[in-house]
């Protein structure tokens, strides 16, 4: 078994239909550093660090990747969900698709979905993943054969571990931290 674990990132300065990449807020910094300490208290040994391109999702990394001494891999697979929609109607998007199943999905949205799974399962040591909300939850939907587009509410800075047999399957050995409400 490999061990996997995706932590998404925390709070960003601005919003998705404000800003392409934002970085982290005051809040999200402080959920980087508490994503960090709840890392290191799972004493997990020697791992890869990587991390969504993004900038929010580096400065999660950052923390960790410090205290450990390590750098980080980006890798374009674990990014944020794609929008077909100009900025600034990103959210209107957003709230549609999270109120979708994956059947009524575009191939683009299916694509990005498959990229996950694929980058996942070709993971050969331990690795810590810094990544997005949608990513987790197309990580789940695919775990848990899930029609819906979203599977859980992951919290910024939340830790979720899943592992991958030595046959490719993924599986969920615990849910991180999720958010106690939200508008979708």
């Amino acid at each position: 078994m490999i061990d996997i674990w995706l932590v998404r990132h925390g709070e960003a300065s601005a919003g998705w239909d404000v800003s392409p990449d934002p970085g982290l807020s005051a809040l999200g910094q402080t959920q980087a550093q508490q994503a960090a300490d709840r890392l290191l208290a799972l004493q997990l040994g020697a791992v890869n660090i990587i991390s969504s391109p993004l900038l929010r999702t580096q400065e999660t990394a950052a923390p960790f990747a410090e205290r450990l001494g390590q750098l980080v891999t980006l890798d374009a697979a674990f990014r944020e969900l794609p929008s077909p929609v100009p900025l600034a109607e990103r959210h209107a998007w957003l709230k549609t698709f999270m109120h979708q199943t994956w059947a009524e999905q575009q191939p683009e949205q299916w694509a990005w979905r498959e990229r996950i799974i694929a980058a996942l399962s070709a993971l050969d040591t331990p690795s810590v993943i810094f990544t997005h909300f949608m990513v987790i939850n197309a990580v789940l939907a695919h775990v848990n054969q899930g029609a819906a587009t979203v599977q859980a509410l992951p919290a910024n800075g939340s830790v979720h571990h899943f592992q991958l047999s030595e046959s490719g399957e993924l599986s969920i050995a615990a849910l991180g931290e999720q958010l106690s409400s939200v508008v979708l």
